[in-house]
């Protein structure tokens, strides 16, 4: 079974579910990020819809793209954000995806970890051509400690591919492609122990602001080195 067949039946799992606390608290902490209602959102791996839901709500005057591998996911995210006016879906597994636009903020809901680990190179070199200076992307993920555990002791609970995705072999891709870690926080959201993590990266470049006042400062210390 390919990937894509795999997601194309697992939409019934997901429907079911619905819009539960993982979706909701994803939301919550791209607010605190930043999320504004004017914000152009990228998000990848949208399943059938649900946390493109929360955000199209969220960005009103703004725009979101969900993308996901499966077809019928798609299909069904369509039809459960049909009221929305600003949210347009694709079909992808982003190894060629191109736009011309750039995005305040991508947004990889808990989908990592089920894209081999060899695509995440080309996968962040995507994402890096569709940003602009002040980007934002946000990737939420099973605690890699805590998916191993489930690995060894409830397999039956993975997805066709579900891989533990530790810090230094996400910043090795994410580095590569020139973003930088901002932020990274460990939570307990359905068990006792940590079992997500919340991770934000930026581009890693000095922004222009920073650059203009080094460049006033670096003049200000010339004029006083003539006086002294």
């Amino acid at each position: 079974m390919s990937v894509s067949d795999f997601y194309d039946d697992y939409t019934e799992q997901q429907f079911k579910k619905g819009i539960h606390i993982r979706h909701r608290t994803i939301l919550k902490n791209l607010k605190k990020a930043g999320l504004t209602a004017e914000a152009k959102v990228l998000e990848i791996g949208c399943g059938i819809g649900t946390v493109t839901h929360l955000l199209a709500k969220a960005t009103p005057n703004g725009k979101v793209l969900a993308v996901d591998i499966s077809p019928k996911s798609i299909d069904m995210a369509r039809r459960f954000n049909q009221q929305f006016n600003h949210v347009e879906f694709q079909v992808s597994d982003m190894i060629d995806f191109s736009r011309p636009e750039k995005f305040d903020f991508v947004v990889l809901p808990d989908v990592i970890e089920h894209i081999p680990l060899e695509q995440h190179p080309n996968l962040f070199q995507v994402i890096a051509q569709h940003l602009h200076e002040n980007s934002t992307v946000a990737i939420n993920i099973p605690h890699p400690l805590y998916l191993t555990w489930v690995r060894e002791h409830q397999p039956e609970l993975l997805q066709v591919i579900d891989q533990p995705i530790h810090s230094d072999e996400l910043l090795r891709n994410t580095y590569a492609a020139g973003l930088y870690l901002h932020k990274l926080e460990s939570y307990s959201l359905f068990t006792q122990v940590e079992d997500y993590q919340w991770i934000l990266l930026k581009q890693r470049r000095v922004p222009e602001t920073v650059a203009s006042k080094s460049k006033v400062s670096l003049k200000l210390q010339d004029l006083a080195s003539k006086w002294l």
